[in-house]
């Protein structure tokens, strides 16, 4: 298999990303029986940073086809406005508000009721964390660096736009992803029995 080319991400992966991000969408395990809409989980968590004017994206090329990606932006208040006026309107049409007593092992359910009340980054973090970012990779692209590349190319983006620093958020259950986090520089800012929020800051220049 030859080795995956990184390249930016365009419109044209949207349908790679879908499927990428429901194949792994279960703590890096596939998650397809989950989920009634296919693409429910990559319009939260994939799709909206290529349609967004200040979203970023990159995807690992293999000679299969597109094998990873990462996505993010670096400006993750204006982007939550940004989502709030132009893309969750539609998707709530779509998909009715299961409300605030869904059943909580209805995975459907609770990615709707997200889409009707998004997660939103916490202020205090945001001013030393401005950016945030989702990588997913598949099992073929693992153990072969290819993650770290993406998120150095992300960071590097985010250092371009003129940002010092990232966050993201993983199950606290996918101990294998937070493991690959701290191995490339993250590291944890809020843990819960659920999930971690991790970060990473630069200064000057950034290293390769």
């Amino acid at each position: 298999m030859s080795t995956p080319e990184i390249r930016r991400a365009t419109a044209d992966d949207l349908d790679d990303l879908f499927s990428i991000c429901l194949l792994t969408g279960a703590s890096g395990e596939d998650a397809t029986e989950f989920y009634d809409d296919p693409k429910l989980l990559g319009n939260i968590y994939a799709a909206p940073y290529l349609v967004s004017r200040i979203g970023l994206g990159f995807v690992a090329v293999d000679d299969e086809g597109v094998s990873g990606y990462v996505v993010g932006t670096p400006f993750t208040r204006s982007f939550e406005k940004e989502c709030e006026e132009d893309w969750w309107p539609a998707l709530r049409v779509v998909n009715p508000d299961p409300g605030p007593d869904f059943d909580p092992t209805d995975w459907s359910a609770r990615m709707r009721s997200l889409i009707h009340r998004p997660l939103h980054s916490p202020p205090d973090l945001l001013a030393d964390f401005p950016a945030h970012l989702h990588i997913n990779l598949l099992p073929r692209a693992q153990g072969q660096g290819v993650g770290k590349e993406l998120i150095a190319m992300m960071l590097g983006a985010f250092h371009v736009a003129g940002v010092r620093g990232a966050h993201l958020g993983v199950s606290a259950g996918n101990t294998r992803a937070i493991g690959f986090y701290r191995r490339v520089g993250f590291t944890t800012l809020v843990e819960s029995d659920q999930a971690l929020i991790l970060g990473v800051q630069w200064t000057g220049e950034m290293e390769d």
